[in-house]
């Protein structure tokens, strides 16, 4: 089933160029929207919790991502010579997919919280286009993102679960960051 998925999934590459272009954006740079939606929610919305919430979701579910890693090796569609590769990528373990994890965690993460529920169906068509993005660029199986969701929701929630705890840490972020914000303040003046 994973096999079949992808190269029906990796059959789309080399369809047009400018598919293959598009394509090729959203898998490299869909966790850049996502960071520059990050900042946008710290200093222009000012949800600044959320935004820090959300980072500690992707740091700890690419954490988690590096503990499979350590257990379970699971090679690229191109390492098992069946892939139409759209872009080299090292030959590592692709699961999970760290870029759908990434992604993914950032987008649970605002799930989670009132103030930034309200984005998500936006931010939804964007992951999926990038996590299966990865699978038609010829790096990924169809497994290795449902896998990279998977742990994408498990790190958002256990910071979620944990976050009365992770107050403490926000305030000394919140701290340096209105000091810092102040001295650039009087430097201007």
């Amino acid at each position: 089933m994973n096999t079949k998925l992808f190269l029906y999934l990796n059959s789309f590459a080399h369809y047009s160029s400018l598919s293959d272009s598009i394509i090729i954006f959203f898998a490299e740079l869909s966790p850049f929207i996502f960071i520059i939606f990050e900042i946008y929610l710290y200093f222009i919305k000012q949800f600044k919790h959320e935004a820090i919430f959300a980072f500690y979701s992707m740091l700890s579910a690419l954490m988690l991502n590096q503990l499979i890693g350590l257990f379970y090796f699971h090679n690229r569609p191109f390492m098992d010579h069946i892939a139409i590769v759209l872009k080299p990528h090292i030959a590592e373990s692709s699961f999970p997919s760290d870029h759908t994890t990434f992604i993914f965690s950032i987008l649970f993460s605002l799930i989670f919280y009132k103030k930034t529920k309200q984005y998500v169906s936006y931010l939804f068509i964007i992951a999926l286009v990038g996590a299966f993005s990865r699978v038609i660029i010829g790096v990924h199986y169809p497994y290795d993102i449902f896998g990279g969701i998977v742990t994408g929701y498990i790190g958002a929630l256990i910071v979620y679960l944990t976050k009365e705890k992770l107050y403490t840490i926000n305030k000394m972020i919140l701290y340096i960051d209105n000091y810092l914000i102040k001295s650039i303040k009087n430097k201007i003046k």
